[in-house]
């Protein structure tokens, strides 16, 4: 049964589904780790724990939240991304709340469990799956502008959470940022989120009005491939080796940075900086990767993406001054930008869009479980060498096996019987 979208006009509503997906991404902030990076030091400081203890947690807490994200990507297939949006919001504002309420390790697990389930990972998912299903000609387009709502995110929280701390505290910090993803994102999520181009009459792309004959037939039109299906591709387990190594480089960078450029007698303000400028930078960058993605094959945007990422942990080694620090944010944003866009259009582009939730909840899954692997080893060889240059020279090794897997990742055709 059809119905009509919540704002009538002469657009295309999908761009209205852009826009709620960037604000999804934003508010996934709280449970990112540029956002949770500044409120580390706070907790080693008030309670005493040292830092591979907290860095051990946080990991735990994510490899955990990562196991169970293949659940909530088959809950947005089979519920629909409007109600697990809603769901999701309120659940993490209660979640950052509770962060508040920390007082002890068990506690700071649960607390980090439930933000990078719900944050990081589920809010992400919504925001991945749903504008697939609106978008397929101009996908590379409209997911780079969904991303803005990331790297908005990543500018903000950073810089928001530095000064809400030093105004009421990191307690009340964290309240203040649970009232906001419930008192701005959830009533805007089931206001004008709707799951489907075809639950309004349209079709991807805003190409034309459906009939109630094409209604039915619109999706069996577009070539998706089960979860089943695609495992047995080689194109699958390849891809997700890609996905992982940005989520464990860069959330291992990010988790200790503030650490880092201390060692290089930075001071934290830097990191912030740094944070932020990374997403200034990838403003502009995600536009002209959405763009890109439309003409030229996946692959070899994230054979470019992998390069740099070999160069931003060099340019990070030998950031021992303000000038280097500030170009090591400026390369890390622009390929941040280009990253943020090629692992939302990579899933849907192989492997259609019928049962995107699932798959793309599998890809979320090893993008978190990449993301628990990435601090413990910082803070392990923090405690045994006194810094972070023999970590970040063994993490060279990744980018550069993920160039030779992406390169080797050709898209699988899927026979289909007459």
């Amino acid at each position: 049964m059809k119905s009509t979208p919540p704002l009538q006009g002469k657009f295309y509503y999908g761009w209205v589904i852009v826009a709620i997906a960037a604000l999804s991404y934003f508010f996934s902030g709280p449970g990112q780790t540029f956002s949770n990076a500044i409120f580390i030091d706070y907790y080693i400081e008030e309670f005493g724990w040292s830092r591979s203890t907290v860095s051990g947690i946080y990991s735990a807490a994510t490899l955990l939240a990562g196991f169970l994200l293949f659940v909530v990507g088959r809950l947005i297939d089979s519920q629909g991304a409007r109600k697990m949006s809603v769901i999701v919001a309120v659940l993490l504002a209660i979640a950052c709340m509770f962060n508040g309420l920390v007082i002890n390790l068990f506690m700071l697990f649960i607390g980090f469990f439930f933000i990078r389930l719900l944050g990081q990972g589920s809010m992400s998912l919504v925001a991945k799956s749903l504008v697939p299903q609106w978008f397929i000609k101009k996908r590379g387009r409209a997911l780079s502008l969904a991303a803005l709502g990331a790297m908005i995110g990543s500018a903000v929280f950073p810089l928001l959470n530095v000064w809400l701390i030093e105004m009421v505290g990191w307690r009340l910090a964290w309240v203040i940022l649970g009232l906001s993803v419930l008192l701005i994102f959830a009533p805007l999520a089931i206001l004008l989120i709707r799951n489907k181009p075809e639950d309004i009459g349209l079709r991807p792309d805003g190409e034309n009005v459906l009939t109630e004959e094409e209604h039915q037939k619109s999706l069996s039109a577009d070539i998706s491939w089960t979860v089943k299906e695609a495992q047995k591709t080689k194109a699958f387990w390849l891809l997700l080796f890609c996905v992982a190594i940005p989520a464990l480089v860069n959330t291992g960078m990010t988790f200790h940075l503030v650490s880092i450029f201390s060692e290089k007698s930075l001071a934290p303000e830097t990191a912030a900086l740094v944070l932020s400028l990374m997403a200034v930078i990838g403003f502009p960058v995600t536009f002209l990767a959405g763009y890109l993605l439309d003409k030229i094959a996946v692959r070899w945007m994230l054979v470019v993406l992998f390069s740099g990422e070999i160069v931003f942990i060099l340019l990070l080694l030998q950031a021992n001054v303000l000038s280097t620090a500030i170009l090591f944010g400026v390369v890390w944003g622009f390929i941040s930008g280009i990253e943020r866009v090629t692992l939302s259009v990579v899933w849907p582009n192989y492997y259609g869009r019928q049962y995107i939730g699932s798959i793309n909840g599998i890809a979320m899954a090893v993008m978190v479980i990449g993301s628990a692997l990435g601090p413990l080893p910082f803070g392990l060889f923090f405690d045994s060498f006194g810094g972070y240059d023999e970590v970040l020279w063994l993490l060279l090794l990744l980018p550069a096996f993920g160039i030779v897997a992406a390169a080797l990742a050709v898209p699988p055709v899927k026979e289909i019987s007459e």
